[in-house]
């Protein structure tokens, strides 16, 4: 009987470790991507990483900061991903923002944009703030 309790005990101590360990690596967190390129594979892979991202550590805040030829993403007449990027759009943790110099730049109105894309001064102070307020930053490039 004595040997039955500790084998249940080390056996339900084991278990809480396992589930306490794997309930630490999907923690939420706080990243920021930054989208320069009109290329379709670093379209493609940013997309997939916010899946991923959420599929994985559901909670965790991503934003996609667009700047340079990267603006294309959201912009219907410039991007095959419209669809992608409006499911992105609704989930409750992701962002899209443009940065309004490369608007300026490229002539493109906020009109252009899909609903629900936010812009921001300037891309890159956006995703330097983001940084010092502890976000994590990933910059997509996909070759």
């Amino acid at each position: 009987m004595k040997w039955t309790l500790v084998f249940v005990f080390a056996a339900l101590t084991t278990a809480f470790a396992v589930h306490a360990q794997s309930q630490a690596g999907a923690r939420p967190y706080k990243v920021v991507f930054d989208l320069t390129t009109d290329d379709q594979a670093d379209q493609t892979a940013v997309l997939r990483w916010l899946r991923e991202v959420a599929a994985a550590s559901p909670g965790s805040e991503m934003e996609v900061v667009m700047y340079a030829r990267g603006i294309g993403l959201v912009m219907p007449e410039r991007s095959s991903k419209i669809e992608e990027v409006k499911q992105a759009i609704g989930s409750p943790h992701v962002s899209f923002k443009v940065c309004e110099i490369a608007m300026k730049n490229q002539n493109v109105a906020k009109s252009q944009l899909l609903p629900n894309v936010m812009t921001v001064p300037d891309g890159i102070g956006e995703i330097v703030s983001k940084q010092t307020q502890g976000w994590g930053y990933i910059k997509v490039v996909a070759r």
